[in-house]
């Protein structure tokens, strides 16, 4: 430790080490540690006729727990970034020498650490085993001073100990989660698995095993139900789009999607496999007893002090069926328009598209890439009480009352073409399709279109002047092109940088023209390092990266000389003033708004 580091946990020592670093000034120090006195003062009386809460007590006499309250803006950081615990750990890890640890609960062995101590120990000194680092036990702690606490936890474990500064917050986290996760899988380990692997399904890759059927698996069980409920609060708490379970020869995975990018979470016993599927199946309706075809369902869940809606896909693979659950978050789905675009020019572009009383607006990109969100959050601006909106969706991703939402069916003969029809005579306004996929869906909507209603639908095309080369694939006239296209928007969705984490690094040019880019000199660029609040990963969040083709009239005199090349079309657009994706995810990056790694990932060279 440093000279000027006392021998205990004390506010002076958390306010030198921010005084060290150029964090606080020395008046803001002194008049913290008056305001600091004086509470400790008032908390020691007690009030008449009654006690002062033990909890309140606690938050004014631990100095860590103060300092946080007082909720101390960073600076030199991002607006809305405080002096908090993770701050605090960091500069802790540094002045003792101890390695500062961001942990994750999938990174641990859970059953090796929650039989080191019990819960009620770590809970009440913050302390939590994290796992071996060679002969030694690493051991997670908030601050550099638990020597007392360290020697207990050696003589319990027998071994030495490895101190590792984590952060309060995450403290908390692990052990609430880690003992009550663990709880559960033990328990349903132990309820199903009798020494045999009659819980492993592997009918769909060999047929000799005897699987379990319907009514050996207790979907009610406790256990089970309190390990879904975890998954999904997991989930829930840091924002995930989907849930994949996964199971495999010999174990089970659980997998999230953080912004788009998968992660491994948790591996588990197989042996609960069956039991997981057969209580979810359950509380979103599916056949428990079909297991050889894939089935959709849909849970509603409470959380909070909001809800959302879980998408349920199951699929029979090698060894059982896989689970797979998008969450589908009002909040995230429904977004204001404005702030979607970066480039005011962009944004200007597609409110002239919604201005027009008919025609086709359509959005491209890749599965995932936003395209539903960008026509959900369109809907909802134009929908007024004067108009009928009308989706054809496959299936409804979000019910909205403000819509009249139909979901296809093939069975009973409702696709995507045959139910437009349909719809042209209930006297709509506008029309969502969820995808152009087929001829008889495009011929309905160039139908829709030229009768004097609104059309807004996809196509899986990799820019906006593809989607004419693919309207022309899909059998549509290109004098029906020219006539009903009013513009087309491609876009990706780019990682955001933490702004709770956010550092600054220079980009030589050297290095910027070897990754393809045209610069004439250094840059200077952002990044996220990784911190609590983005799991470690430097990004919280997405943006979309946009390419918005307006349908100009060289452009469609272009298309109606049937000349469809998308290269043609690109460079006429562009010398129309069309930004590409790349260059509008590189305006986002010089913003500092996303990484150049991001750009380099989710767009092309033009």
């Amino acid at each position: 430790m440093s000279q000027a580091t006392p021998g205990k946990f004390t506010l002076e020592y958390l306010l030198n080490l921010l005084l060290g670093v150029g964090l606080m000034g020395q008046q803001h120090a002194e008049a913290i540690k008056r305001d600091y006195q004086t509470a400790l003062t008032d908390s020691s009386r007690r009030p008449r006729g009654g006690k002062t809460p033990a909890k309140a007590v606690a938050s004014v006499t631990d100095p860590l727990d103060y300092l946080i309250s007082l909720k101390l803006p960073l600076p030199g950081a991002a607006e809305g970034r405080l002096i908090d615990d993770d701050v605090l750990a960091r500069l802790m890890a540094k002045d003792s020498g101890l390695a500062y640890h961001r942990v994750e609960q999938r990174e641990l062995d859970l059953d090796f650490i929650t039989h080191l101590l019990p819960q009620s120990f770590a809970a009440r000194h913050l302390v939590q085993p994290l796992g071996l680092e060679g002969s030694k036990l690493a051991v997670g702690v908030r601050h550099p001073f638990y020597q007392q606490v360290l020697e207990d936890v050696r003589r319990v474990a027998g071994r030495e100990i490895q101190p590792v500064i984590v952060s309060q917050s995450n403290l908390k986290k692990l052990i609430n989660e880690i003992y009550a996760f663990n709880s559960s899988v033990r328990g349903a380990t132990s309820q199903y698995d009798g020494g045999s692997r009659l819980g492993l399904d592997v009918s769909n890759l060999e047929q000799y095993v005897k699987l379990k059927n319907a009514s050996e698996i207790a979907d009610d069980d406790q256990h089970i139900k309190n390990l879904i409920d975890l998954l999904f609060a997991e989930a829930f708490e840091s924002h995930a789009s989907d849930i994949h379970i996964e199971p495999k020869r010999d174990r089970l995975l659980i997998r999230m999607r953080f912004d788009g990018i998968l992660h491994d979470m948790y591996t588990l016993p197989v042996v609960i496999h069956p039991a997981m599927v057969s209580r979810i199946k359950t509380i979103s309706r599916l056949d428990i007893a079909e297991r050889r075809r894939p089935q959709d369902g849909r849970i509603k869940i409470a959380h909070k002090d909001s809800e959302a809606e879980v998408r349920v896909s199951t699929m029979p693979v090698a060894f059982g069926e896989k689970v797979v659950m998008r969450i589908l978050d009002p909040e995230s789905l429904f977004l204001d328009l404005k702030s979607m675009f970066f480039n005011a020019d962009d944004y200007r572009k597609w409110q002239d598209f919604m201005s027009h009383p008919h025609g086709i607006i359509l959005v491209t990109g890749p599965t995932g890439s936003g395209k539903t969100t960008t026509l959900y959050s369109t809907l909802r601006q134009i929908s007024t009480s004067e108009v009928n909106v009308t989706t054809i969706e496959d299936p409804i991703e979000m019910i909205h009352e403000q819509f009249n939402q139909v979901a296809v069916q093939p069975k009973v003969g409702v696709t995507f073409g045959s139910i437009i029809r349909t719809i042209l005579r209930q006297d709509p306004d506008i029309i969502m399709v969820g995808e152009m996929r087929d001829k008889e869906t495009a011929e309905n909507a160039v139908q829709a279109a030229l009768t004097g209603h609104l059309v807004l639908s996809t196509l899986h095309t990799n820019d906006a002047p593809s989607a004419v080369t693919r309207l022309v694939e899909l059998g549509l006239e290109p004098f029906l092109v020219a006539s009903t296209v009013i513009g087309v928007m491609a876009q990706r969705l780019v990682r955001r940088i933490c702004p709770y984490c956010v550092d600054e690094f220079v980009l030589t040019g050297k290095m910027a023209l070897d990754l393809g880019f045209i610069t004439t000199g250094d840059l200077t660029l952002r990044q996220g390092r990784g911190c609590d609040e983005c799991r470690g990963t430097g990004y919280l969040g997405r943006l979309a990266a946009v390419e918005v083709m307006p349908f100009s009239d060289p452009l469609k005199e272009l298309v109606l000389q049937s000349d469809q090349n998308s290269m043609t079309i690109k460079n006429l657009a562009r010398r129309e003033g069309m930004s590409t994706l790349r260059e509008n995810a590189l305006d986002l990056m010089l913003a500092g708004k996303t990484t150049i790694q991001e750009v380099l990932r989710v767009t092309s060279a033009d």
